[in-house]
């Protein structure tokens, strides 16, 4: 059942839109069973079955249908994935959902070898624990990750600027007045943000938005937090086995502390250590060639 904690973890999350409620959801299915966690941005529900559960329920709502769990599972998996892929695409199946006390009950009707097919998902609350590994950490890395990337924007850009400044120094003029920019001021920048775009940009709303646009950056951060749990584990297992001194113990400790920041070594999101040390290093190599580095005139043209 690991692995089916493993797979679900690493699936992006979906919007749905079932009658009258917005749901996120997300789902990963195996030769072992399911895993299915949904939530509305105010509760979170969970369920996970083996085989052995999914042929029990199949014979109580399909008494007329006799199958091995595979089909049953690998026929769910198709209908699902495909109303995951694409909530608006037309499909066979026909899903609703009703809340029962503090459970959530999923329900599935089509057909599978010419004959009905009914399913009912029985999700339970989810605990603290699923919601910190699915939403809150991956939510915090996601945020370190942009974090991350504004700065290496806001460095690029401050480079482009003295750039510019070098080539009009020399000489060179734009074809195009339209195309003129001022330099970038990061705390103007940052002040007009919070004023104008904030409201907007933090909107969270049935949660599409974040189904929609994040997902990518929300499947890269928990692959890097698998990786990481998976390094932590080797790390400790090493421990185990080895009669390491005191010291020796120390230094583990050590290793073990380094890797738990993923966010750290997220690909292609890396943060600069000083950022204003290396761009004013940049800065300074920039300004001392700018005697020596003459461009012709006209160089926009």
């Amino acid at each position: 059942m690991a692995e089916l904690e493993q797979g679900l973890l690493m699936q992006p999350w979906a919007w749905l839109q079932l009658a009258e409620n917005s749901l996120l959801a997300k789902a990963y299915f195996d030769k072992q069973g399911y895993a299915l966690l949904v939530s509305d941005l105010q509760q979170v529900w969970y369920e996970q079955v083996d085989t052995t559960v999914v042929s029990q329920r199949a014979k109580e709502l399909n008494k007329r249908l006799t199958a091995p769990p595979a089909s049953f599972l690998c026929h769910l998996d198709d209908l699902l994935c495909l109303l995951l892929k694409d909530a608006t695409h037309p499909s066979k199946a026909t899903f609703s959902c009703d809340r029962v006390a503090e459970a959530l009950i999923l329900r599935v009707r089509s057909e599978l070898s010419g004959l009905p097919f009914n399913w009912h998902f029985h999700c339970t609350p989810a605990s603290s624990l699923l919601v910190s590994q699915h939403l809150v950490r991956p939510l915090m890395g996601m945020s370190l990750a942009l974090q991350c990337h504004v700065r290496e924007l806001t460095t690029l850009l401050r480079m482009k600027d003295l750039e510019i400044q070098d080539y009009r120094e020399s000489g060179a003029m734009l074809s195009r007045g339209r195309l003129k920019t001022e330099p970038f001021e990061e705390n103007s920048f940052l002040e007009q943000f919070m004023v104008e775009k904030l409201p907007e940009a933090c909107t969270v709303g049935d949660g599409r938005p974040f189904a929609m646009n994040l997902q990518s950056l929300y499947v890269a951060v928990t692959k890097q937090e698998i990786q990481v749990g998976q390094k932590h584990q080797g790390t400790g297992k090493t421990q185990t086995s080895s009669n390491a001194s005191p010291r020796g113990t120390d230094s583990q400790l050590q290793k073990q502390n380094q890797l738990e920041h993923p966010v750290s070594s997220t690909p292609a999101l890396s943060e600069p250590e000083h950022e204003p040390m290396g761009t004013s290093g940049s800065i300074q190599r920039l300004q001392l060639s700018k005697a020596k580095r003459k461009k012709p005139r006209g160089l926009f043209n």
